[in-house]
């Protein structure tokens, strides 16, 4: 991922940067990954998000793909985690097989 490469180069200390300086902004910059990520865990829950929003978000969280299988067992936890019904994440497998067609 293109933020996760920006964050890894952004922990090198830059020339001239005291030790105490550079551990500041090494945390000040896992502070703000740490609350992207919780953000992202908010959108995979939110009501106020379709159905297909909240499961792209578990998928891209998780980096998994939703199972095409209705009786996979993922399909239980992806519901668990999005505060979605079972039918819901069926719906949702039901639509992209027919997009795929």
């Amino acid at each position: 991922m293109q933020s996760d490469r920006r964050h890894l180069l952004s922990l090198v200390p830059m020339a001239g940067e005291s030790s105490t300086d550079y551990r500041k902004r090494a945390a000040q910059l896992d502070a703000e990954a740490a609350e992207r990520r919780q953000q992202q865990f908010d959108q995979q829950s939110s009501p106020l998000n379709s159905p297909a929003l909240r499961i792209r978000t578990w998928e891209r969280l998780h980096q998994l793909e939703l199972p095409g299988d209705p009786d996979h067992r993922l399909v239980d936890v992806v519901a668990a985690s999005t505060g979605l019904s079972v039918e819901q994440i069926r719906t949702e497998q039901l639509q992209r097989a027919a997009a795929a067609k």
